[in-house]
């Protein structure tokens, strides 16, 4: 029985450390999630110089992140880690799509390729946003510049045909991303016939008064 009294206070300090650890990460993983969620924010207000400050505390903050787990790969892979780094790739991506910049690869960011998927998959859904914003301006050329994105995006999430356990839920994000496709695509052909009807009255009211 000393033994096993022996191994379970082993034990119970392994469980400690890693408990505290976990605190820890869980703490530092929330504020990444609201840095990038702020640089997305600054992007869609066209901040750049704040959208990238913000988003380089983000990629410091998740590089220490990733240094304490190093020794408990186990935690890393917790759904919390895993959610963290997804909303890294939501931002960099969103960012990179907007101003036209090649997107990040997934060992750029130091971040899982279920981690990477899904935040590219949740970064296409983002720029419905923009491109409703660029509708509302008159800006129909960048609205369809960012609908092709989203497009071309969902045509590659869309060929990882993998169980979840796998692909960290993609298939389920990859569904969303299809409606969000859709409703803009929608609001996108509402807009460019209504455009497209304005010019038509337009040209008639020119060739009525020149007559």
């Amino acid at each position: 029985m000393e033994r096993l009294e022996t191994i379970a206070e082993r034990i119970r300090a392994d469980f400690e450390t890693r408990n505290g650890i976990r605190d820890e990460v869980l703490h530092r993983t929330r504020e990444l999630i609201r840095l990038c969620g702020n640089a997305i924010r600054a992007g869609h207000r066209n901040e750049w110089v704040e959208a990238r400050a913000l988003l380089g505390e983000a990629d410091s903050l998740a590089a220490a992140i990733l240094e304490v787990l190093q020794p408990y790969p186990d935690l890393r892979h917790a759904g919390y880690t895993r959610d963290a780094m997804k909303e890294l790739v939501e931002a960099h991506a969103t960012l990179a799509l907007v101003e036209g910049t090649p997107v990040p690869e997934p060992e750029d960011l130091n971040v899982t390729y279920p981690s990477y998927l899904n935040g590219l998959c949740e970064a296409a859904s983002e720029l419905r946003r923009r491109s409703l914003d660029e509708m509302r301006r008159g800006n129909l050329e960048e609205a369809e510049r960012l609908l092709e994105l989203m497009d071309a995006v969902y045509d590659v999430v869309n060929t990882f045909d993998f169980p979840n356990a796998i692909t960290g839920g993609l298939r389920h994000r990859v569904d969303q991303l299809r409606g969000v496709l859709e409703r803009t695509r929608g609001d996108l052909t509402s807009s460019l016939r209504q455009d497209r009807l304005i010019q038509a009255l337009h040209e008639f009211e020119t060739r009525v008064e020149s007559s």
